[in-house]
């Protein structure tokens, strides 16, 4: 039994040579450029499913695209009405239309100045300002600290060694952050010499 008939796509004359010129241009995305062949080809009045099979793509892929561009038919008519010599208004209409859509991704677990007084953390000496029995800071010496002091609410060893540049909760060998902080008092590196 079949199912229900796609939206229909109708191109002007404009917008079928935009989106033609997208698909063979070397810096368009492969993202945009499979976009524009699902609209095309849906303007050929191809049903998803056979859009589908024709690109190698998932029919909710194609339908799903059939319904971008058809929604945003009001906004490729007003580009297509701006137009320049340059045909650029359109142009630049039909790629936010066919964009990918921001990802939110997960939230950041640790704020920017949370991650900024772990680093000034640190570069403190651990006898000093801390009290604690070390020469140099380990990211468990860190971590524990940072919690201590109440910039974060709980972090692990390995997030501490990722603000570092450090993926390790190992000790450095090289007393790496002792050197940051003997660089930091110095000035930095001497040139010339």
């Amino acid at each position: 039994m079949p199912g229900p008939r796609p939206r229909p796509i109708v191109l002007t004359d404009t917008q079928r040579e935009t989106l033609e010129h997208l698909t063979p241009r070397t810096r368009s995305t492969q993202g945009l450029v499979r976009r524009a062949r699902i609209v095309l080809a849906a303007a050929e009045g191809h049903n998803n499913e056979q859009i589908a099979r024709r690109l190698g793509i998932n029919r909710e892929t194609a339908r799903l695209w059939r319904r971008v561009w058809s929604d945003a038919q009001e906004l490729l008519a007003a580009a297509e009405e701006e137009e320049t010599s340059e045909k650029k208004a359109l142009c630049e209409c039909v790629e936010e239309v066919l964009a990918d859509a921001p990802r939110s991704g997960a939230p950041a677990t640790f704020t920017p100045e949370q991650v900024v007084q772990i680093v000034a953390l640190a570069c403190e000496d651990p006898r000093e300002g801390s009290g604690r029995a070390v020469s140099h800071w380990t990211p468990r010496e860190l971590a524990d600290e940072a919690v201590k002091r109440g910039i974060v609410g709980s972090i692990s060893a390995r997030s501490v060694g990722r603000f570092l540049g450090r993926g390790g909760s190992e000790t450095p060998p090289d007393a790496l952050l002792a050197k940051q902080r003997a660089l930091s008092r110095t000035g930095g590196l001497r040139r010339g010499g």
